[in-house]
């Protein structure tokens, strides 16, 4: 059996991954789904990415979680790479789920086409305080675009608007790319945010670059831990695995 810490993406607090938790640990494994500092609501959100990565070290380092399988989902893939810079002694393997993979010295936002940086800025001048409020014509279409309107609104509700610091920090990921931690990349090939393509696509773009590793696709938009929990939980499964 596994441990496993999810770490959630963009808008969302460690909530997110609830379904998917009831599932593995049914299968007698045991989760983790910590909240990344300056998410979910009613929080400080004056935070960088430093402080994000370190709220997720501190998390795993007071609960004393060892031999973990870390899965990042969407941003959270920029945060466990640097948590596996932190304590990759603590790390049997990493997941990125239709994650970011970053290059040495760049940030989140640089990772996005110039029509999404043009609109991630857009809502952040339009929320006059640091923040994106993600609209919910976007949620719907192109973030969870396999499930029916209810369930994109119920999801929706649970959203709060995102830091833009951690979004545009240049990260130095020399020291991750020297890791011999083993590496998943978990693609859901519905996942409309990115488009789909070798230049700006999930897969093969951000997989490709983690060098040797784990490929395990299913079907599914960006937010299947919504719209497909138990699917999603299996998979997980598979990309952890020794």
């Amino acid at each position: 059996m596994s441990t496993f810490v999810l770490v959630h993406g963009s808008w969302h607090d460690g909530s997110a991954w609830q379904a998917v938790s009831d599932h593995l640990e049914a299968k007698g494994h045991d989760c983790f789904a910590p909240t990344i500092a300056g998410h979910g609501k009613s929080v400080d959100k004056n935070v960088n990415h430093a402080q994000c990565t370190q709220s997720i070290v501190d998390y795993i380092v007071s609960k004393d979680l060892t031999d973990i399988v870390l899965l990042g989902h969407s941003f959270g893939g920029a945060i466990i790479a640097k948590v596996a810079e932190a304590i990759p002694d603590r790390i049997r393997r990493l997941i990125f789920l239709d994650a970011f993979v970053l290059n040495d010295g760049e940030s989140v936002r640089d990772n996005v086409p110039p029509h999404l940086q043009a609109l991630l800025d857009e809502l952040v001048r339009e929320s006059n305080n640091q923040m994106m409020v993600i609209p919910f014509e976007m949620w719907r279409e192109a973030l969870i675009n396999d499930a029916d309107l209810e369930l994109a609104q119920s999801s929706y509700a649970r959203l709060s608007p995102e830091p833009y610091q951690p979004w545009i920090d240049k990260l130095d990921l020399k020291q991750f790319y020297s890791l011999p931690i083993p590496k998943s990349y978990l693609y859901c090939t519905e996942d409309n945010v990115l488009p789909q393509s070798e230049q700006w696509g999930w897969h093969p773009r951000m997989s490709n670059r983690l060098g040797l590793f784990r490929l395990v696709q299913m079907p599914g938009s960006h937010e299947v831990m919504f719209s497909n929990p138990v699917g999603l939980a299996e998979k997980i499964i598979v990309a952890g695995r020794d």
